[in-house]
């Protein structure tokens, strides 16, 4: 795959780091195996945020962990780009791996847990060096959890969980970091923070960072590149925004009442009632919104009624330049008694 064409600082700088050739994955490494995905010929890119995304059971986490070595490919190879000057690196060196899947050993601490990251560098004595203890603090700065270091692993929450798991990774001190699922089962809190932690530790540290998601609207908001699981054993790559506009989003997914292109439900206009809305801003946004969810029609042309938005001094809402509300629901109820 050619380097993508730049259209971001962090794209214009962008080494490789990883590199899939003719790699085929699937569950059977058996020569006969039907692969999952076929012949792909990807790039990692250094400081750039990829969101890898698809239907269910199309393969993701197969990837990814062939991608980190768990996994044998059915043919072709994946190449981890040396640093300039060396001659190879070890998987455990270039790639940390954060996967989703429960611990068992939940007694340790959040610290112990992150220290895992710097076993790949010990020798036999598995003891901890001063330059160890530096990473491992640095890690946890990166992340912000010095609050979580000394808990127990019982007492995280599952988002805690999930930043104690990317400090362990940045403690690992890897040049690429892959990630399945990380936001499964989250709060849309602590979804935001982890997409918005892993937006800032690629462009601010120069990681190639790749997430397995289905965080649609977070990822179309903060990914750099996407890989987009295709219908034919394929990956379609791109910018989030080309992938919208050209229709391969909805090809892919053939979304059933959700509109990719405004991010919002369709909503069926079950009152055939046009109303016309003047205003601006957040305010007005939530106004159409609230009129398309009780299944009116937002239009300025062949409107029953208008209604405008104002912001000063306070917040409220007039109908047809007379009636005065203060908050939406009256408003809502006023058009459903004159439908």
């Amino acid at each position: 795959m050619p380097a993508p064409t730049p259209s971001s600082p962090h794209q214009a700088v962008s080494l490789p780091k990883l590199r899939t050739e003719g790699l085929s994955t699937g569950y059977d490494v058996r020569p006969d195996a039907t692969p999952l995905f076929a012949d792909l010929n990807l790039t990692l890119y250094a400081g750039q945020l990829v969101c890898f995304m698809g239907p269910n059971g199309v393969g993701k986490s197969t990837l990814i962990r062939t991608l980190a070595g768990l996994r044998q490919p059915l043919s072709g190879r994946v190449t981890i780009v040396p640093p300039t000057g060396t001659a190879s690196v070890s998987i455990p060196q270039s790639i940390a791996l954060v996967l989703t899947q429960r611990l068992s050993a939940t007694h340790m601490t959040g610290y112990e847990l992150i220290a895992y990251g710097r076993y790949p560098y010990l020798d036999w004595r598995v003891t901890l060096r001063e330059e160890d203890k530096r990473i491992i603090d640095k890690a946890i700065k990166a992340v912000n959890i010095k609050h979580l270091a000394h808990k127990k692993v019982y007492e995280l929450s599952d988002g805690q969980l999930q930043l104690v798991l990317i400090a362990k990774a940045l403690a690992q001190d890897t040049p690429i970091i892959l990630l399945d699922e990380p936001t499964a089962h989250l709060d849309l809190n602590n979804r935001v923070e982890i997409m918005r932690l892993l937006q800032r530790l690629a462009h601010d540290t120069g990681k190639a960072i790749l997430i397995a998601t289905h965080e649609l609207d977070l990822a179309l908001q903060m990914a750099d590149y996407i890989w987009l699981a295709g219908h034919n054993q394929n990956i379609i790559t791109g910018i989030p925004e080309d992938l919208v506009l050209d229709g391969t989003f909805d090809r892919i997914f053939q979304f059933k009442g959700f509109d990719l292109r405004t991010g919002k439900v369709q909503h069926h206009p079950h009152r055939d009632v046009l109303i016309a809305v003047k205003g601006e801003g957040h305010e007005y946004r939530w106004t159409c919104s609230a009129l398309e969810r009780s299944g009116f029609i937002v239009s300025d042309v062949g409107s029953a009624h208008r209604i405008e938005v104002h912001t000063a001094p306070t917040l409220y809402w007039t109908i047809d330049g007379d009636k005065t509300f203060t908050t939406l629901e009256p408003v809502l109820l006023q058009l459903s008694e004159q439908d």
